[in-house]
């Protein structure tokens, strides 16, 4: 074991450049972030399943010569799956039925050289911006322990930024990995739709809107993982463009002169906080200090269709999902099985027609595509990530007379009452109102960041969203790398952490 200190001022990429010089081996990382695990985890947590036994297994048999060689690293409970091994997804059911096989993204990370000592917390299905599961209670955020580190990938982010390990996995349908990267003062990017594998278990993601990455504390971390995950896999759906070169590379390239738009409009929701304000006004003035051309300018867009549409699809996607795990349990789909909101919006999707289901993704499809002009005058689009401060823990969490009405459309099993009683757009608005900037670019394909950049005078982060062509992350390490340098905040360390 090394000291923490010692531990805790590298990010990945160096710890593994200390496995290399055997300076230290991975077993003694590992057992070093195993102790901090222990340490912190029972006031967070972030870390909901542990496996260090098959860890300690594994670090004995790492390559040197892999990019990170013997770097502790957590994986989101959702989605990516360990072979033998549960992946809730938040939900009761799946919490104790083990996987067949790792995931595409899991084998890739080992090739890696990454050492998996745990699974991160997540909200059921990664529904929310908030990590609150009934099955493991919610997680909390190191920067203020009354606050949620956000979601879907709270856990992942908890983690990362209370120094357990220096990156986790995440994923991101509508903003769960910029959302928790915001809330825990971190770099995290969603990268362009098609990028990061997706099988063998699944084609496309929510129809596309959603795509596996990283949390991290540095810049370089998050572009050395992706050239290490990223490419299509067997019987992938499509495939983003290839890049030019390595992306760790664009994190040490000067970016030239961007043209950059930023806007305090939000996009799906319908007000933004001050403190995201005052964060954009001074990133704004930030980037003209850097040389960049900076004009305030906002998309077109119809928010309120797009974010009905979004809301549309999702209650399909719910209860397609519910159906399937039921159908994994071996038995019919039950409200006692799932949380209140999450069946609820999947008896929603169970009265949806077909027909209303392909106009979501239609119209979503047609958003998209009204976005390109905009990126030809453009190169970067600079918006707050969220549109307000991290929120309270169960601030988000619907209200008692919410529960009460959804616990008895649940029982009827009547979803068709939230259309009769025309709720889909009320639900659109409350969904958004925190998160109206990062949805949208779920919805386009498009890479997107949040950056580090703002603090509020309560000492919570306000990360900086920044927006790109689609396959233009190399356009957005470079950017980030700049930041970076020009603003730094790997040393920045939560009180008490």
């Amino acid at each position: 074991m090394i000291p923490f200190e010692e531990y805790a001022r590298h990010d990945g990429l160096a710890l593994a450049g200390l496995v290399r010089s055997r300076e230290v081996n991975p077993i003694e990382l590992l057992e070093t972030a195993i102790t901090r695990i222990e340490a912190r985890n029972p006031t967070l947590n972030a870390v909901v399943r542990k496996r260090y036994e098959r860890a300690r297994a594994e670090a004995t048999k790492v390559n040197p010569d892999t990019t990170f060689a013997g770097v502790p690293f957590l994986v989101k409970d959702l989605i990516a799956t360990i072979g033998g091994e549960p992946t809730s997804n938040g939900n009761r059911l799946l919490s104790t039925m083990a996987m067949p096989r790792d995931s595409e993204l899991v084998r890739r990370y080992r090739a890696a050289g990454l050492i998996i000592a745990g699974r991160t917390n997540t909200p059921e299905f990664g529904l929310t911006p908030y990590t609150e599961p009934t099955v493991y209670g919610p997680t909390r955020n190191p920067w203020s322990l009354e606050h949620s580190p956000g979601g879907s990938s709270g856990g992942s982010a908890a983690a990362v930024a209370a120094r357990l390990v220096p990156m986790a996995s995440g994923g991101d349908g509508g903003g769960s990995i910029r959302i928790p990267a915001s809330c825990c003062g971190l770099f995290g990017l969603k990268p362009s739709r098609g990028s990061t594998p997706t099988g063998p278990a699944f084609g496309e993601l929510w129809r596309g809107l959603a795509i596996e990455h990283a949390i991290t504390r540095s810049v370089r971390d998050s572009a050395a993982l992706l050239d290490a995950t990223a490419g299509a896999d067997p019987g992938a759906p499509y495939a983003a463009p290839a890049w030019t070169g390595p992306l760790v590379d664009e994190v040490r390239t000067e970016p030239g002169r961007l043209r950059i738009a930023f806007t305090r409009q939000p996009l799906f929701g319908r007000s933004v906080h001050a403190d995201c304000i005052a964060g954009l006004e001074a990133s704004a003035r930030l980037l003209e200090s850097l040389g960049h051309i900076v004009d305030e300018a906002t998309p077109p867009l119809d928010g309120e269709a797009c974010a009905i549409a979004f809301v549309t699809l999702l209650a399909g996607e719910v209860r397609a999902e519910i159906e399937t795990v039921s159908r994994m349990a071996g038995r019919k789909p039950h409200a006692d099985d799932f949380e209140a909101a999450t069946y609820s919006l999947g008896l929603l999707g169970r009265s949806l027609s077909a027909a209303e289901y392909a106009s979501a993704a239609r119209a979503l499809q047609l958003a998209a595509r009204g976005m390109a002009p905009f990126f030809e005058q453009y190169d970067v689009l600079l918006t707050p990530t969220l549109g307000a401060p991290p929120a309270l823990i169960g601030s988000l969490q619907p209200s008692a007379a919410e529960m009460r009405f959804m616990r008895i459309v649940n029982a009827m099993n009547a979803g068709w009452l939230f259309k009769a009683l025309g709720l889909v757009k009320p639900l659109a608005e409350k969904t958004f109102d925190y998160i109206p900037f990062t949805p949208l670019f779920n919805v386009t394909g498009q890479p997107a960041m949040s950056v580090p950049l703002h603090w509020n005078t309560s000492g919570l982060p306000i990360g900086m969203q920044f927006v790109a062509r689609f396959g233009g992350e190399a356009t957005l390490f470079r950017l980030a790398g700049q930041l970076e340098q020009a603003k730094p905040w790997f040393d920045r360390v939560p009180p008490g952490f």
